[in-house]
């Protein structure tokens, strides 16, 4: 579109004029012309883009927002692009290459748990920080991988062959698992590369993947906690941040510079392609984009999905996370010991339950479900007017999340409360020992070979388990089940322990804990090494294997299958109702929700406005981690090195041009989870921040984009340099980064 009323204007321009005037009326009528056009169009604070697509629907407003690279540059598999330098982390997380010898940035919250394994009382590298001097000291971490995209390709219409309308999901289902299965083999004969294939916009759309994974990941670098998480829960998911949160791997190939399991053989890998990394800065209003893996949206779901979410399931989720964080935390304040075991731990608990309480804020503050409302209302009349297939759609939609309401809630007090419990969940890993004991078909050599890998299982589990802390939790969620779920909707097991600890809790909680062979490693080692077939008995009647196995057989059969059948309903009347908002809005460009695959997503760096009289600067410095020091608090002790540098103001290159240094930014690019450790580049596709969060109320844009309330976290990328030069002296780390000053 931009194109062709460019050559309206050079025509009109052209017809009496001369040059000199031609020129200056060119320019002024696309001025003109731009202004008007992309003050509609310019909303490229929301949405996910995919990145093979940017050149036909993104490029020309990425460059007019001031990029200066094309799409190619970004995405292209005939050449090394920017895309090459982006990688999965792990199962949930983005990081980024930044040299040619295969060194990688991600978030330290990404890392934390690698860097919690490596730790001990004599190595506490959460507290310490961990620097390696050399690639002697680089530190292997199995199960660790990275993985990078080769390509992608849009594989729909192979997909969805033989797929008709008039069949069941059943059906259409089975064809398309057939056909995906064809399609990605065929897509990696051959190689040693992986392929999957994911649905878009609810099925009406699909791409194959095909993926390059490394195996061999090391730890080379990390901060101290007190840098890394500085300002932990309280400041989590807000803003303003002051937060380091950033460590650093590398990774390692054969002599062929391909993946492979780890070896002392092996060396660093050689990339395609690596982020030059700038120490310029940036200023308010400056052109961003963030190149990652977005984990999960909803935007197109219907008002009465995003209800159910704030009202039944978030309120569930929230309360008994809190109360389970309450003990963590007690417990992790009184003994070192216990805050190196559960750090990681109690992380992932809470960083759920405050982004929920976020969600919950933003939905409300913005009116999203009324805003989904109005929209809806829109969507009626149009189907009216049309007098379409669609009529009663909505309803449909409503009526299956109106049932979904008991499940969802029985869901959720089954797995937050109770199953949440250690010993249960680890309980549940003997099930299969029990049922291998059971059967005389199965050899006696399987059933040691699974001894084995328990006892080993074991020992990785009581590593970081604290068992009176376990147990004040089993306490505190069987008190809350019992109290918030009615008696008919509890397994019988569930109800007669119940019954009993109620009448004394702390006796019915001792007792168990001190008979089970899952609360003690050396008790349960004992068991173990003296283990017979007959032996299963005892496995079964330990009090928390019958509580998981009480738990697991009525969350599949009354849990389970409704909450099935009433998602898959909801995501096939989904996939009905997307194609219906497309048909409806034609003039809009749609992009699809996140799926843990490969986005863009660009805006403006921004000042935010979050609530009447508050005014949040963009960015912040390190005199703000000394304004909020506080000795007596964990999460807000200040390192004494940076202090001390502080006070030298000794910088380096990586002052801002005011003269300080800049620790973090705020940009109103869409983000989400699985976004943390995402590069942040500049118009030139630079790197300028690793992203890691998102501030709290805005942490609703997995369900609606608000630009007045979203805006993504970043670490400032000359803040995680100082710390690796000036901080932590790991200067070979500095040296082997492409710096532009």
């Amino acid at each position: 579109m931009f194109s062709r009323f460019k050559r309206t204007a050079a025509a009109i321009c052209d017809m009496h004029l001369d040059r000199k005037f031609v020129w200056y009326m060119k320019n002024l009528f696309l001025s003109i012309f731009m202004l008007g056009l992309f003050t509609n169009l310019l909303r490229a604070d929301e949405g996910l883009w995919i990145p093979m697509l940017l050149g036909e629907l993104n490029e020309a407003e990425m460059q007019a927002m001031g990029m200066h690279l094309s799409a190619d540059d970004i995405y292209d598999i005939n050449h090394a692009s920017l895309k090459d330098a982006v990688l999965i982390f792990g199962g949930g997380c983005t990081a980024e290459i930044v040299s040619d010898e295969g060194l990688v940035l991600t978030n330290y919250h990404c890392g934390y748990y690698n860097i919690q394994q490596h730790s001990s009382l004599e190595h506490d590298y959460l507290k310490d920080g961990f620097w390696a001097m050399t690639p002697e000291e680089e530190l292997p971490n199995p199960g660790l991988t990275v993985t990078r995209l080769v390509r992608m390709e849009d594989v729909t219409a192979g997909i969805l062959e033989g797929v008709s309308e008039d069949m069941t999901e059943k059906q259409r289902q089975s064809i398309i698992d057939k056909n995906s299965e064809r399609i990605r083999k065929a897509a990696v004969k051959g190689t040693h590369y992986q392929a999957l294939i994911k649905p878009f916009f609810y099925g009406n759309q699909y791409f194959l993947f095909v993926n390059e994974i490394f195996e061999d990941v090391r730890l080379v670098g990390a901060p101290p906690s007190n840098i890394g998480k500085f300002g932990g829960d309280t400041d989590n998911w807000v803003w303003p941040r002051h937060t380091g949160d950033f460590s650093v791997f590398r990774i390692y190939a054969n002599e062929n510079n391909e993946p492979a399991s780890y070896a002392k053989t092996n060396r660093p890998y050689h990339p395609l392609k690596h982020f030059n990394i700038s120490l310029k800065g940036v200023q308010e209003d400056d052109f961003t984009f963030v190149f990652g893996y977005p984990g999960s949206t909803e935007e197109y779901l219907p008002a009465s999905a995003v209800d159910l979410r704030v009202h039944v399931e978030n309120p569930i989720r929230i309360n008994l996370r809190n109360k389970r964080l309450q003990i963590m935390e007690k417990y992790m304040k009184e003994d070192p010991k216990v805050r190196i075991q559960y750090s990681a731990k109690q992380a992932r608990v809470a960083n759920g339950w405050k982004k929920w309480i976020g969600e919950d804020l933003g939905i409300k503050k913005s009116h999203a479900i009324e805003h989904k409302e109005a929209g809806e209302e829109r969507f009626g009349q149009w189907v009216k007017r049309k007098g379409m297939k669609y009529d009663g759609l909505l309803d449909k939609l409503n009526s299956v999340y109106q049932k979904q309401i008991k499940p969802v809630r029985d869901f959720n007090y089954f797995y937050e409360s109770l199953y949440s419990v250690e010993a249960i969940r680890f309980a549940r890993k003997f099930a299969a020992l029990v049922e291998k004991s059971e059967d005389k078909n199965v050899p006696d050599k399987d059933i040691d070979a699974l001894i084995d890998k328990l006892k080993s299982g074991g020992h990785a589990f009581f590593k970081d388990y604290y068992m009176p802390l376990d147990k004040d939790i089993f306490m505190a969620m069987m008190q809350e089940y019992a109290a918030q779920v009615p008696g008919e909707d509890m397994p019988p097991f569930v109800r007669l322990a119940k019954m009993i600890f109620q009448k004394n809790p702390q006796s019915l909680a001792d007792k168990v804990y001190a008979k089970s062979i899952f609360t003690d490693e050396a008790r349960l080692n004992r068991f173990l090494d003296t283990y017979s077939r007959k032996k299963a008995k005892k496995i079964k009647k330990d009090f928390f294997f019958r509580m998981q196995d009480a738990l697991i057989a009525y969350y599949k059969e009354h849990i389970l299958p409704p909450l099935q059948s009433l998602q898959q309903q909801s995501d096939s009347l989904m996939r009905i109702y997307m194609r219906a908002q497309m048909e409806m809005q034609t003039n809009k460009i749609f992009y699809p929700d996140a799926n843990f695959t490969l986005r863009v997503s660009y805006g403006q760096v921004k000042s935010a406005v979050p609530a009447d009289g508050h005014i949040y600067r963009y960015f912040t410095t390190l005199k703000g981690i000394m304004e909020k020091e506080n000795p007596d608090i964990f999460d807000y002790v200040v390192e004494p090195k940076l202090k001390e540098l502080y006070r030298n103001k000794d910088y380096g290159r990586y002052a801002d041009k005011d003269g300080s240094l800049h620790v973090g930014f705020i940009a109103n690019n869409h983000t989400t989870g699985g976004n943390s450790g995402s590069p942040v580049l500049d118009a030139d596709g630079n790197l300028i921040g690793i992203n890691f969060d998102r501030q709290w109320e805005g942490t609703m844009s997995d369900l609606n984009f608000d630009n007045a309330l979203c805006r993504n976290i970043t670490l400032d990328i000359r803040y995680c340099l100082f710390v690796i030069d000036k901080f932590a002296g790991d200067t070979r780390l500095i040296d082997e980064m492409d710096l532009i000053e």
